[in-house]
């Protein structure tokens, strides 16, 4: 059976995989590797102790904090997809990765990046029925209506991001495998493509619009009653201005903008509840109490 030279380099690129090279070159770099490091170790126990303390206090178990703890899990999975496999790249000089490797490693990072979206939507929600309508939350905001509504935003956050890494895997990388990411970015693998790439290009127009605007959209005329502005200013400011002004942002400024959106709310997210939660405050004085 022939091939032809362009089949030829598709399957090599298929074995070998893509070359990461987007923190290379950025003057003391390796501060910043140190500075993930530390971003994902308070993360990770931060949002390992919410989701630990909603479990533990059936108090806790009301359909805010069903939302809440997803958050949590999504910002658990989120980091520990993304700066892990981030330090092993640049920092242990591991820059290739493989291609099955790379449509994975771009699908948990976008479905847990955009999850966090949904879920600020979903706590607008509650806050807004619950101002809105105190008298009727119990009755508007139950736990089946919440697990229902989470549930409806992994199924569309999931399809729609196995339709993107689908389209993925219809182009060829005939010329070049080299990614300017710290990551498999949808956006810098689809335009090294030879082939027509109209479909991903779709896709990274409608996306923002899906997951971003519209979220974005909702939950500020929500916050004309509401709080919590500060977190969706940390998610959702810097993330725009990179999508928005993707091509006319340096690239090294787009890779620490969206590196640092990537790892910095799973890291505040905690801290945010923990300070501005009743009910967890009440939980850490009742166990200090008990045990003194």
């Amino acid at each position: 059976i022939s091939s032809s030279p362009s089949d030829l380099l598709f399957n090599q690129q298929l074995y070998f995989g893509h070359y990461m090279i987007g923190f290379i070159g950025i003057p003391n770099i390796n501060y910043y590797y140190v500075f993930l490091f530390f971003v994902y170790v308070v993360s990770v126990l931060g949002n390992m102790t919410v989701m630990a303390i909603i479990y533990l206090d059936y108090n806790l178990r009301t359909p805010k904090y069903v939302t809440v703890f997803n958050l949590a899990f999504v910002d658990l999975v989120g980091s520990s997809a993304l700066v892990p496999k981030v330090i092993d790249i640049f920092l242990f000089n591991h820059p290739s990765i493989p291609y099955s490797d790379c449509l994975a490693f771009m699908f948990f990072c976008y479905t847990c990046l955009l999850m966090q979206s949904f879920n600020l939507v979903a706590l607008s929600y509650d806050r807004l029925v619950a101002i809105i309508f105190p008298l009727h939350y119990q009755v508007k905001v139950t736990h089946r209506f919440m697990f229902s509504l989470i549930a409806s935003f992994w199924v569309i956050v999931i399809i729609a991001h196995l339709i993107t890494v689908g389209y993925i895997t219809r182009l060829s990388f005939c010329e070049s495998v080299v990614i300017n990411s710290y990551f498999c970015d949808h956006g810098q693998m689809y335009r090294l493509a030879c082939n027509d790439n109209t479909p991903s290009l779709v896709m990274a127009k409608l996306l923002p619009i899906l997951a971003l605007w519209l979220p974005l959209a909702f939950i500020l005329l929500s916050y004309f009653y509401i709080a919590h502005l500060s977190l969706v200013t940390i998610y959702f400011i810097p993330i725009l201005v990179t999508f928005t002004m993707n091509a006319n942002i340096h690239p090294n400024a787009r890779i620490i903008n969206l590196s640092l959106t990537s790892v910095f709310p799973p890291m505040l997210n905690p801290i945010i509840y923990v300070l501005q939660t009743q009910e967890i405050k009440m939980w850490f004085i009742d166990m200090f109490w008990y045990k003194m």
